[in-house]
């Protein structure tokens, strides 16, 4: 254990999360600016700290597990089907309608774009996320802290992250759902990282989770 990675890994997750909420919530550019942003944050300065700090392991994240494959594609498609169906089984309960116009006004996706962003959200930006929060931060962490401390942290800053892009989503109640829900799902990622020893498994259901909420999504805005 190494306390000054430690130390070093948490300030620089949550630094970063700030800034990433601060832009989502304050600032609220258009979405090309806010996805650099974030590919600067969350792929750019954690590669920069790697560099720096030699115990920082950012290539072995990498590794393909083949065996993964197959379980994370199952997973994937049952996620999917679980969230989309999730979505029509409460609908006639929850009012959804701020969501299509938080992505608008927010987010600036609308019907002619959403394609190329759904795109995006599901295949980079997931990638994105599983690199800083799983390979960089959860499977580090865990070497130089605790396995306890490394799965609370990651699973409720990747929850926390969320909240200022879903700020008017939802009603209070659901919208604390979905927060626990996400934490859920961060600490089901990780587990999926800590078995495979790589980001790619994790990713992978990650992607299917994106193609569900892009689904709504679609859904909604039509």
């Amino acid at each position: 254990m190494n306390k000054k990675t430690k130390a070093l890994l948490i300030t620089l997750a949550v630094f970063v999360c700030g800034v990433m909420t601060v832009v989502d919530g304050v600032i609220q550019p258009g979405y090309a600016v806010k996805s650099a942003v974030k590919f600067c944050l969350f792929l750019l300065v954690p590669l920069v700290f790697a560099f720096f700090e030699k115990s920082v392991d950012i290539k072995s994240i990498f590794k393909f597990n083949k065996k993964g494959f197959l379980y994370a594609l199952l997973l994937g498609v049952g996620l999917y089907a679980l969230i989309v169906g999730a979505y029509f089984a409460v609908r006639p309960f929850f009012d959804f309608s701020g969501i299509a116009q938080s992505l608008s006004s927010g987010a600036g996706v609308t019907k002619e774009n959403f394609l190329f962003v759904s795109l995006y959200i599901s295949f980079v930006n997931s990638l994105l996320e599983e690199f800083f929060f799983r390979g960089f931060l959860f499977l580090n962490l865990k070497k130089h802290s605790t396995r306890a401390l490394a799965y609370a942290l990651s699973s409720v800053l990747f929850s926390l992250y969320h909240v200022a892009m879903m700020i008017g989503w939802f009603n209070i109640g659901l919208f604390a759902l979905v927060l626990v829900g996400l934490a859920a799902g961060g600490a089901i990622f990780n587990y999926l990282n800590e078995k495979h020893e790589s980001v790619y498994t994790s990713w992978f259901v990650h992607m299917f989770a994106n193609f569900a909420i892009n689904t709504i999504g679609f859904i909604l805005l039509k």
